[in-house]
């Protein structure tokens, strides 16, 4: 089984943030009441026109750029022609011949737990087209008693699909570059990339050959794949398929097939289908155009900071340490969670422990989104100033962390409710004294030159002052009682 090696690209709906549809003034917004957001341009109505948002433009360049894409300077739109409910005019306004873009490339390095790959892995970026979206159709009952609804408010979004070449050889691979893809485009602002709602969709086509220098074997696109688990899921059990067809005498025949989450299988949707099954012409109404070099440098010029220049920054200007930059970095709407936690508190390093182990342990546990986080960035920086005003301990300040979750109170409402308070002070000597009394033999060992000893008494310090001693205190009035009993 293992000398088969997969070979997977990837194509990558992303629907772009604009206010209006790609080739009419109808506005769109996800979750609206059905077919409220669908005019006549939409429903392909007799007479009605399309016409290029030119923010549709700006956007996909944005994203073209962003990969590191060259930008073709005469382009056109070509229809896509297939018989479906939910495409109302009978065909798809997309790019054929004429992307508006090729020849990209995106790179990243895998991570195992806290160590990253010293390995960077390519993936080249073939081409990058604009097209409208389709409408979507619901189904409800079974049987006899089946029914399909046709929602249009979808029909007529702009999307870019993103096209690689077949250089990721593993499930692994496919979800690093889907993560790597989505950090640059929500840097960019210009989609939500969001899976659970459809603006960020992927297929993938995947095939096997015997080892490195075979010939491609014959592909099979994977299609319905609406989240980073079902990608990867759904990759596996296509590999782990074709092998077993393959060692079993089988032919894997070209074919797009739907992958069932409840299942955990692909079903077969259609078997082979070409360019020339969708009669592609160029659409007569929308004429060829040109994407003039000022136009794109003045996006090239105020392209925003994307993850792998702001984890260069995190390192040289925040002192962070590679791994945490680059945790912090990939995702916008994290990174900015971050930055406005180390603004607040002027403890970047701290606030990158924080932000990294606590915060992201909590999303990523129950899959949550930051900006649905009841911990603010604002709340979290007066748990890290309290730490280093020495007015709350480190264990306070996890206990403090986890009720602001639960009951989403501010910290100093959570301390005065739970009476979380440092021991003063002048309490710790009698304690330290009671500690040192109980515990002879541990005395004599630091005594008798066992440092490591000490933090024994340290804890049983911590265990008595309930977790509310402040550890440099502690440690600081310990040492010197200890000096003074090696007098």
């Amino acid at each position: 089984m293992s000398s088969y090696e997969p070979v997977i690209g990837l194509e990558v709906h992303c629907q772009l943030n604009t206010k209006t549809k790609i080739f009419s003034s109808d506005p769109y917004s996800f979750g609206q009441p059905a077919n409220t957001l669908a005019g006549p341009v939409t429903l392909g109505l007799p007479g009605a026109l399309p016409v290029l948002n030119k923010e549709v433009l700006r956007l996909a360049v944005t994203a073209g750029l962003a990969l590191n894409c060259e930008i073709t300077r005469i382009t056109k739109f070509d229809r896509k022609h297939y018989y479906y409910p939910d495409l109302p005019k009978g065909y798809q306004i997309s790019q054929y011949d004429r992307p508006y873009a090729t020849n990209g490339l995106v790179t990243f390095k895998k991570k195992e737990g806290n160590k990253e790959q010293s390995e960077t892995t390519k993936v080249r970026i073939h081409r990058i087209h604009m097209e409208e979206d389709a409408g979507k159709l619901l189904h409800s009952g079974s049987g006899a008693d089946s029914v399909s609804f046709v929602d249009l408010n979808r029909a007529g979004v702009p999307l870019i699909e993103i096209v690689t070449e077949p250089d990721l050889r593993s499930s692994d691979d496919a979800w690093w570059f889907l993560q790597t893809l989505r950090g640059i485009i929500r840097a960019t602002q210009i989609s939500e990339a969001n899976m659970e709602e459809g603006s960020l969709r992927c297929d993938a086509n995947v095939s096997v050959r015997k080892g490195p220098n075979a010939p491609f074997g014959t592909r099979v696109e994977i299609k319905n794949l609406n989240s980073f688990k079902a990608v990867k899921a759904a990759i596996d059990y296509e590999i782990e398929r074709q092998i077993s067809v393959i060692e079993s005498g089988g032919k894997i025949i070209q074919s797009t097939v739907l992958w069932d989450a409840d299942k955990r299988e692909t079903r077969l949707m259609r078997t082979k289908e070409d360019a020339e099954d969708y009669r592609y012409f160029p659409d007569p109404d929308l004429t060829v155009f040109e994407i003039k070099p000022d136009f794109v440098e003045d996006i090239r010029n105020n392209m925003p900071e994307l993850p792998d220049q702001k984890k260069d920054r995190f390192i040289q200007s925040l002192g962070l340490p590679e791994y945490d930059a680059d945790v912090l970095s990939r995702d916008f709407d994290i990174s900015q969670y971050f930055e406005t936690v180390a603004t607040l508190s002027g403890d970047p390093k701290k606030s990158s422990n924080w932000v990294k182990d606590e915060v992201l342990g909590i999303i990523n546990k129950n899959d949550l989104s930051i900006t649905d986080f009841p911990i603010t960035a604002e709340r979290l920086s007066k748990i890290i100033a309290l730490l280093n005003e020495a007015k709350i301990t480190q264990r306070i300040a996890k206990q403090v962390f986890e009720h602001i979750y639960e009951e989403n109170l501010d910290p100093e409402e959570i301390i005065e409710k739970y009476n979380y308070k440092p021991v003063d002070s002048s309490q710790l000597p009698t304690i330290i004294d009671d500690i040192i009394q109980k515990h002879p033999q541990q005395v004599q060992d630091i005594l008798n030159g066992k440092d490591r000893v000490k933090g024994f008494l340290v804890g049983q310090v911590m265990k008595a002052t309930r977790g509310q001693g402040v550890p440099d205190e502690i440690n600081r009035i310990l040492d010197e009682k200890l000096a003074a009993l090696q007098k």
